[in-house]
């Protein structure tokens, strides 16, 4: 049974992408606890992006339950969600989600507008613990509150969706394959902020990868696998 214990808590769901290929998945049982880290490994197209997309409330399942952080999202309309969402989940998207011409410090700020309770939290100058996280994060000042987000590299831009996502504390964070841009110098260094931040605030962090070797970092790897059934049919 679902418990307090648990900050994502998926049962019996099931969801299926429409088009050309049929996608379908099944998920019988899967939970992240309060705090812990969790590494979910899968080749690509494995369905991890999907199932990231159920537990953040961008697509609901067909049946089933997905509790995050106490909450039934498949009860919630899909601006609750997405309210939720903002509130309450910290995300690193794959593609990062910038907005271009904006400057890496607005597109950090940004989500701060559809979330007034993580707003608060910073108190009148969010923008402080922002330059502070892109300070850990190895990206100058000047960079951050002056550049496009679109001149920045791709390891740049990476780092600035992680800040946007660790900002305000959020209870949990989901990452889809944030270090795939970054050396391994980078990556370590990546890594033990993110970890860092997560563990101060007592957050949650699941993140998906394809590479094993980032599986010692973290409290429980899990296979894909072993978590979901995934079936594809072509229609003629």
């Amino acid at each position: 049974m679902p418990t307090s214990a648990d900050a994502v808590r998926l049962r019996q769901v099931a969801f299926a992408w429409a088009g050309k290929t049929t996608f379908r998945m099944a998920v019988e049982d899967f939970s992240v606890a309060r705090g812990e880290r969790v590494l979910l490994l899968g080749e690509s197209g494995a369905g991890k992006s999907t199932l990231l997309s159920l537990i953040c409330g961008i697509v609901i399942p067909r049946s089933g339950s997905i509790r995050v952080d106490g909450t039934e999202l498949t009860a919630l309309s899909g601006g609750a969600r997405d309210r939720f969402r903002a509130e309450r989940i910290g995300v690193i998207f794959q593609m990062f989600n910038l907005l271009p011409y904006a400057t890496p410090l607005d597109n950090i700020l940004l989500p701060l507008t559809f979330a007034p309770k993580r707003r608060a939290q910073l108190g009148d100058d969010p923008a402080k613990e922002a330059l502070r996280l892109t300070t850990m994060l190895g990206l100058p000042e000047d960079l951050v509150s002056r550049a496009a987000a679109s001149d920045l590299s791709v390891g740049q831009q990476q780092r600035v969706a992680a800040a946007r996502a660790l900002l305000g504390a959020p209870p949990i964070i989901v990452a889809d394959e944030p270090t795939s841009s970054l050396d391994a110098s980078a990556q370590e260094a990546f890594l033990e902020i993110l970890f860092a931040q997560t563990a101060a605030a007592g957050v949650s962090l699941l993140m998906v990868s394809h590479d094993q070797r980032l599986a010692h970092r973290f409290d429980r790897q899990v296979e894909l696998g072993s978590v979901a059934t995934v079936t594809r049919e072509q229609w003629a």
